[in-house]
């Protein structure tokens, strides 16, 4: 007898009707767009685990990232996949080998990055439209060079090799790439880039003679074996570059030719914008409109969460795919949970962007829901199947933050009796009292996420309002204790550029974030936030004390505040928030001393002193782990008392809630397992092979 299918939630008939692409056919709506992952070259089997694992849960085309054609198009030091020649198919064939296992349509993004591409590692001269610097994402001592007809006949061939080695690799969907800024065919496209006289510059048919130029070779090697895809920028959203009427006058000149448009912002930045700033389907009023000029199917991105609103898209016409990369990573069985009604149990996107800055800082994707993304086959993990329990261990874990709450989960999903312990009413730690924060709502969903996996795991009790010493631990008969205590702000000054306490004067007021969540405000109206943290929180807590009537000023060591959010897109949206609100940015100095009615502060680089007068100051610097109880039961497991004891999370070392996710997942995978000595190195690497 047939196995039938899984019923589908009637609601959601629509995501799971199949789409033609070319000489595919789709199984549904769900369709993964190409998205970086900071692996690329350098880990291939990890990046074919991860994208297969996305095709298990449901995602009927993964695709690749952009995959650099040529030693011209090198975009060094990010680390993405190439295509340079025949000694990279293995790697690539790899990839979508892995991804047909897993059930889905691979797709493959050829791209030149054209002056996009510094070419760091070949030397190679970089080429554009016209003399220019490289753009955007560099500022390298380097220019472009004007493209000669002989470079575009060149830039032609390379990409028809790629194409050849793409179908010869085993990908269905090949790419002409032309968004975010990244590509030759968008550089030619915008005015802003491209100032040339010739057949190629002008007019807009002159712009777009590149891309259709690269759109019939693709289509004629391609001979029907693969489907062409067209990634293109809708909106550039700068002062010169491409318009809705631009795209408006490609489709209605070229809208025929792929089998595929996928509609894109003219920046990564404005293609994945942070939930801070953005909320779910925030690109459809650029895309809206743009399905009637082609008879083509079009795929569109939003970081879409919710399955109605990935229906209204649908049935309003706007787009013929449901597209993601975030919400893909944060929950690669997104499909499948709709398709059997799970919605509670979905992973949903928080739009953070920790995903984006493991290509920013060239390291394996990581991500705030799903601490198995990156991870799929240096450690093994799986997002949703998890070995079982090894022993008839009970565990206890004290502290329901995000830490605490994943390793609950996860130990209970292995099978182990848990008792989680929480000295609060509220579970969620440190992501409750953050979501709660200007633009930071979206957060709550990593609580939100596991509170609802936990309630349907009988085997794991939750105690609420029960704060836990050591003698309790012990006088209850625990044996085996995961600490997932969290950490304290400072409010003393030390972080990075003081690493010993400020001179505070006796008298002064001074708060750190702690303060704030538990409801405590400065007082008097002007208020000084010193941020040498530099991720999110120095801007967020200025922008609350501002929501609150005060008159703030930031000091920060760094040229901007919250300097390390470049590597999650939001460094210039924040600066132009704080500027809106009107609060004083003072970048470059370092709070030296504090006292009653204002701080010294000093330039990191000259050395020069002044004061800033405030009431009260908001120190955003370092924390400290909450690790007493973790030291006094270690010592009681020294005794014998316990056999097991672990920190995990803030209390261990604090970090990003990311890290606090995954230290608890750890700590489930670790738990009774034989762990090898740490003189070893814990997870599979690929090693380069000499030649």
């Amino acid at each position: 007898m047939t196995e039938q299918p899984p019923a589908v939630a009637a609601p959601y008939d629509i995501l799971f009707e199949p789409v033609k692409i070319g000489p595919f056919t789709t199984k549904n709506r769900f369709y993964q767009v190409p998205h970086c992952n900071g692996m690329g070259y350098r880990d291939p089997s990890a990046q074919a685990a991860m994208r297969k694992i996305k095709a298990e849960g449901g995602w009927s085309v993964v695709c690749t990232e952009q995959v650099e054609i040529h030693a011209t198009s090198d975009i060094a030091p990010f680390i993405e996949l190439r295509i340079w020649d025949d000694q990279d198919l293995p790697a690539l064939k790899r990839i979508a080998d892995a991804i047909h296992e897993g059930g889905g349509l691979a797709g493959i993004e050829l791209a030149h990055n054209g002056m996009n591409a510094p070419n760091q590692i070949s030397r190679e001269t970089p080429l554009g439209p016209g003399h220019l610097p490289v753009a955007p994402d560099t500022i390298a001592p380097v220019q472009a060079r004007a493209m000669t007809k002989q470079d575009i006949a060149d830039l032609r061939r390379w990409h028809r090799n790629a194409v050849r080695r793409s179908i010869e690799a085993g990908y269905d969907i090949v790419y002409v790439y032309g968004a975010h800024g990244y590509s030759g065919v968008h550089h030619f496209l915008s005015r802003r880039y491209n100032q040339r006289t010739d057949e190629y510059g002008g007019s807009l048919l002159n712009r777009m003679r590149l891309l259709r130029e690269l759109l019939e070779d693709t289509i004629e090697e391609c001979a029907g074996r693969a489907a062409v895809a067209c990634r293109i920028t809708v909106e550039e959203e700068i002062a010169g570059g491409i318009t809705r009427e631009d795209i408006e006058g490609v489709l209605r000149e070229l809208g025929e030719l792929p089998d595929l448009w996928d509609f894109a912002m003219g920046s990564w930045e404005g293609d994945s914008v942070t939930s801070r700033f953005a909320p779910e389907g925030n690109q459809e009023e650029f895309v809206a409109g743009l399905k009637k000029l082609t008879t083509k199917p079009v795929v569109g991105v939003g970081r879409f969460t919710s399955p109605d609103a990935m229906v209204r898209q649908i049935k309003a016409g706007i787009l013929d795919l449901i597209g993601a990369a975030r919400p893909s990573i944060a929950d690669p069985f997104l499909p499948n949970k709709i398709r059997d009604g799970r919605l509670n149990l979905i992973r949903e996107c928080i739009g953070c962007n920790i995903c984006v800055s493991g290509d920013l800082t060239m390291s394996p994707i990581r991500c705030t829901q799903n601490p198995s993304m990156g991870e799929e086959w240096r450690r093994g993990w799986h997002p949703e199947r998890i070995r079982a329990k090894g022993s008839d261990s009970q565990v206890l874990v004290v502290g329901a933050g995000p830490s605490g709450l994943e390793a609950a989960r996860a130990l209970g999903v292995r099978g182990y009796d848990v008792a989680l312990i929480e000295a609060r009413r509220d579970l969620g730690g440190r992501v409750r009292q953050e979501s709660r924060l200007p633009g930071l709502s979206a957060w709550g969903r990593v609580q939100e996420y596991r509170e609802a996996a936990i309630a349907e795991l009988p085997n794991v009790e939750v105690f609420r309002e029960s704060p836990m010493t050591a003698a309790d631990i012990i006088e209850f008969g625990f044996q085996h204790v995961l600490v997932a205590t969290g950490a304290t702000w400072r409010t003393d000054g030390v972080a990075r550029f003081h690493t010993t306490p400020l001179p505070i004067a006796e008298g002064a007021q001074v708060l750190g974030p702690d303060d704030l969540f538990a409801g405590r405000l400065p007082e008097g109206k002007r208020v000084v936030v010193y941020d040498d943290d530099h991720y999110y929180l120095g801007g967020v807590v200025s922008e609350l004390l501002v929501q609150q009537g005060y008159d703030v000023s930031i000091v920060t060591t760094q040229s901007q505040v919250s300097a390390w959010t470049n590597n999650t897109f939001e460094v210039n949206r924040i600066q132009r928030r704080l500027i809106e609100n009107g609060v004083t940015r003072i970048t470059d100095h370092a709070v030296t001393r504090v006292g009653v009615g204002g701080v010294e502060v000093t330039d990191v680089y000259a050395g020069a002193v002044r004061e800033v007068e405030c009431d009260a100051v908001v120190m955003v610097t370092a924390r400290l782990p909450r690790e007493e109880l973790y030291l006094e039961l270690e010592g009681l497991r020294a005794q014998g008392e316990l056999q097991s004891v672990r920190g995990i999370g803030d209390a261990w070392a604090p970090a990003t809630i990311a890290a606090a996710v995954w230290s608890g997942r750890r700590a489930a995978e670790d738990f009774d397992a034989e762990l090898p000595s740490n003189d070893e190195v814990p997870f599979r690497r690929e090693v380069t092979q000499l030649a």
